[in-house]
């Protein structure tokens, strides 16, 4: 068979209505495209709310629990097998631009733990000059961790910086360490559009495109774009792009409010205590009051929606190429995120603990000419555990047994009858405190916390935001004991059949 392309393009903790097709409140002609030309999933979900176990699942086919990386801060292991592997050595270029983070932010040489991604490392611009993979699969790659103007910036972008003429790039980000008196930049980023991240995404993913192109040898992208992941920063004018009066943030109301988990309810407070759920040194994410101002909710809205839509102008950069290139057809393209976002939904802000659908579902577009139906949207449940799988599958490769995910090939091709009949996520953060999974059928959803009698029970169907509680409702203990059986039968509880390690305590 004629091997297909893969362009995998993400973006970072992006909410699954930041859609021109399906929220006319934003502005993205190039993924309303990709909409109009393949077909849009609107139940797709992560394996995991965390930026890294949510890397480390799409490359393994694995769920956190299997691949070790369960937890920011937790480096996957460079022994697991991932897709790269397999689609390089069936000869396809395999590359990896942008955003990774597939090991923490510190090493810890005592504890075995070196990492790639932590200081000083990231800004020893001389060892990325020399390192370009191979790395977890990909052969090449050329990586960034940064978001806005963090001091973490560093890596390949910073030798692109320097290489476009910015040889004082350091002045745009909060330097290292970090200044206690330094400046907050808020919602406008003084560096030059053509010079931030998603420019240089788009740019060197496109050079990727073309080297391959040029050698006619298929190709595995994944360009990784970093944003709308805050701090909610953006350059001249994708931050005043949106009219922050117009934006509407989610709510909370008090008889959702009265029906939550303890932790929940917590972050509406000023100065929340959350010492009960903290079992180590390490900070809980989203443990922290989420009270925020109107207005600055509203600014903070406008600026996120304007980092979308910048970064849809630079996936416009790269589908352009491909028709130019003349490799479109030939090219199977997802474009997803790693997770979703709160933007002031159920009272809470960006994300944590908190496994609502705004957190949990993504957006999800397929495209491959002649393949995939075209204007198609599609209810079949997917989930990024699935992503290695099926590409293997559409490149006619086998799926090593290691992988947990299913072939969703036969569904992105149009047939009617899901593969998929209950998503999985796992939230961990403590070994016991914060240890949630949800369970995720087509009509229900339910969510167990590890040691504790209380949980979440939704009936998606007639209440989508999610604000009625099912969990102690006797009318719905039928339902509730039907979903905790499912869910014992869920892939999370099927062990591989070969475990490549141990997951981490």
């Amino acid at each position: 068979m004629n091997r297909p392309n893969i362009l995998l393009i993400t973006t970072d903790q992006q909410h699954w209505n930041t859609l021109g097709a399906v929220n006319p409140k934003i502005s993205t002609p190039n993924l309303d495209r990709l909409c109009r030309e393949g077909t849009r999933f609107s139940r797709a979900y992560c394996a995991s709310p965390v930026c890294s176990p949510s890397r480390a699942t799409m490359i393994t086919g694995q769920y956190p629990a299997w691949h070790g990386c369960w937890t920011i801060g937790v480096k996957l292991a460079e022994d697991v097998p991932t897709i790269g592997e397999s689609l390089s050595a069936a000869g396809y270029d395999t590359t990896l631009i942008g955003k990774a983070h597939f090991q923490p932010l510190a090493s810890d040489p005592e504890g075995g733990q070196i990492s790639l991604e932590a200081q000083p490392t990231l800004r020893d611009l001389d060892f990325w000059r020399g390192f370009h993979g191979p790395w977890y699969g990909f052969d090449h790659v050329e990586v960034a961790r940064n978001h806005g103007d963090e001091s973490h910036v560093g890596q390949h972008y910073a030798i692109w910086l320097e290489e476009k003429g910015l040889l004082n790039w350091r002045d745009f980000f909060v330097r290292w360490p970090p200044e206690p008196d330094a400046p907050e930049r808020l919602r406008h980023w003084d560096l030059p559009r053509q010079l931030h991240y998603t420019t240089w995404t788009a740019e060197r993913s496109i050079a990727a495109i073309e080297k391959s192109a040029n050698a006619k040898r298929p190709f595995f992208l994944w360009a990784s774009f970093h944003d709308p992941h805050p701090p909610y920063l953006a350059p001249a004018s994708w931050d005043s792009m949106y009219n922050p009066a117009e934006m509407e943030p989610g709510t909370l109301t008090p008889g959702e409010l009265s029906l939550m988990p303890p932790h929940f309810a917590k972050t509406q407070e000023e100065n929340p205590d959350f010492s009960e759920w903290q079992e180590t040194e390490h900070a809980n994410h989203g443990f922290h009051s989420h009270l925020v101002a109107d207005d600055r909710l509203r600014q903070n809205i406008a600026v996120y929606y304007g980092m979308v839509s910048f970064i849809d102008e630079q996936v416009g950069r790269m589908l352009d190429r491909l028709d130019e290139l003349g490799i479109a057809k030939d090219t199977l393209i997802v474009f997803t995120t790693d997770h979703g976002h709160f933007l002031g939904q159920h009272g809470l802000t960006a994300k944590g603990a908190f496994l609502y659908e705004d957190l949990l579902r993504l957006p999800f577009i397929v495209r491959w000419p002649g393949k995939v139906p075209a204007g198609r949207e599609s209810p079949a449940l997917q989930s990024l555990v699935d992503l290695a799988p099926t590409f293997l599958s559409a490149c006619g490769l086998p799926v090593p047994g290691v992988m947990q995910g299913v072939n969703q090939l036969s569904v992105w091709k149009g047939a009617d009858r899901p593969v998929r009949q209950m998503a999985v996520t796992e939230f961990r953060h403590q070994p016991t405190k914060v240890h949630l999974r949800t369970y995720i059928s087509e009509r229900f959803k339910i969510t167990v916390y590890r040691d504790q009698d209380y949980g979440e029970l939704f009936d998606l169907q007639s209440d989508p935001e999610e604000r009625s509680n099912l969990w102690d409702d006797p009318s719905a203990s039928e339902v509730k004991a039907e979903m905790i059986r499912q869910s014992l039968n869920a892939e999370l509880v099927r062990e591989p059949m070969r475990l490549p390690r141990i997951a981490h305590a």
